[in-house]
């Protein structure tokens, strides 16, 4: 995708599905290995824009990608511009969806952009956290309600007239559900250029974005020139695929791993990847070099991955305990490692039946679906199979500092 452009830096190159505009033209507005050059002569940090919209409440690894990005240019001098969409989210982004999403309120958004921070590295260390928020120069945070609530009417129009009904209904997106009869609100239209005003409002060199957001990042580059802005580029990063090897990562589908998740339930998830997707993981999520820490094994694949991805966000040493922690799950063996999350048990009214108390506990969403875990052979304690839901814990002292395992994902130590 990136054969024009060998003279950017790897890790710039790495991963990415694409660059606009991309070629050899001695312009600084369509060559971004000139953009860095000057950068670099100038001692002038580019301005690398992302925009999240908090509409929910918790950053998965598919989210991560876009901010590995981030924290690349970050480590690279650059200043990282994170723009929180408190406005624009609560119109909801319409990109890869079928009908209009549900609006949020301002306190929603204000909730869920807190927990995102705190989940970004927000007050801790720079080395197990997604983004560097302590080098002075690094990162600028930025809500777009600064500009987008104080545009009148006027202006709006104005940004309107730099897209045509004929262009938004070429978005993918829009065009399916037209061609479906799937209403389309008006202010939906609005999403891809006010996202694009704050490529202007920051004045953005590059925009970091997913190769669902090709046509919103575009419209940035419109509205700079519209407003005689030097244009931005446009950095596109693939969509991770999930858990089940199929779907896009996503909490609705039940195949994500959050970044927030324990270390032990971290890697253990993803050391069961699918073979298919061993390399891309490593490729968007970890620094390994692909060329020489490959094992030819699959399974050591899966190892050396999972690893890599769990220290990122807890440190080596607590990855090094979670993979073996997880080798001695899977040998039922029962003195297991401390980082295992833990849940409390004081709730339960004893004596109590296993496929109630997992009920009760919150490890499975139903009595009837902890009836199906455990005659499917899915619960363990301590190792050792569950296979009857109707069997009695007598009281809770029996449990306590035990590992209750459910699959191969789901591992909880009992605590009152």
């Amino acid at each position: 995708m990136l054969g024009k452009t060998s003279s950017l830096p790897a890790w710039l190159k790495r991963g990415v599905a694409d660059l606009f505009p991309e070629g050899t033209s001695d312009e600084l507005e369509k060559n971004l290995a000139l953009r860095l050059n000057e950068s670099s002569k100038e001692q002038k940090p580019l301005r690398i824009k992302l925009g999240i919209d908090p509409t929910s409440s918790e950053i998965h690894l598919g989210h991560s990608i876009l901010f590995r990005k981030l924290r690349a240019f970050q480590d690279a001098g650059h200043t990282a511009v994170l723009i929180i969409g408190d406005f624009t989210a609560r119109i909801g982004d319409p990109s890869g969806k079928s009908k209009t999403r549900v609006q949020l309120t301002s306190a929603q958004v204000e909730q869920n952009a807190k927990t995102y921070l705190e989940q970004l590295g927000f007050g801790k260390s720079s080395e197990t956290s997604l983004l560097d928020f302590t080098t002075p120069g690094r990162l600028e945070i930025r809500r777009n309600s600064e500009w987008l609530a104080e545009l009148d009417l006027a202006q709006i129009i104005d940004l309107l007239s730099n897209a045509t009904v004929g262009q938004m209904l070429a978005k993918e997106d829009f065009g399916t559900r037209a061609d479906s009869g799937i209403p389309i609100s008006l202010h939906e239209f609005l999403y891809p250029l006010l996202q694009g005003f704050d490529s202007v409002a920051v004045n953005a060199d590059i925009e970091l974005g997913g190769t669902d957001q090709k046509f919103n990042v575009a419209m940035g580059r419109d509205l700079q020139r519209h407003f005689n802005q030097r244009q931005q580029f446009g950095l596109l990063l693939p969509i991770l695929t999930g858990l089940d090897g199929v779907q896009k990562m996503s909490k609705s589908l039940g195949n994500t791993v959050g970044i927030n998740e324990d270390p032990l339930s971290m890697y253990s998830k993803l050391e069961k990847v699918p073979d298919a997707l061993v390399i891309s993981y490593m490729m968007l999520l970890t620094d390994l070099d692909i060329q020489k820490s490959l094992p030819e094994n699959l399974r050591d694949r899966q190892k050396a991955m999972a690893l890599a991805v769990t220290a990122n966000f807890h440190g080596a040493s607590v990855a090094e305990a979670a993979q073996i922690a997880a080798g001695r799950l899977v040998l039922g063996v029962g003195n297991l490692m401390d980082n295992v999350a833990e849940v409390s048990i004081s709730a339960v009214t004893f004596p109590t039946k296993a496929f109630y108390f997992l009920s009760a506990i919150g490890l499975c969403s139903s009595s009837s679906e902890a009836r199906r875990q455990i005659q499917g052979g899915a619960v363990r304690l301590d190792g050792q199979k569950i296979l009857d839901p109707n069997f009695e814990f007598i009281d809770s002292n029996a449990l306590l500092g035990k590992v209750v395992q459910i699959g191969k994902k789901t591992f909880r130590r009992l605590v009152v």
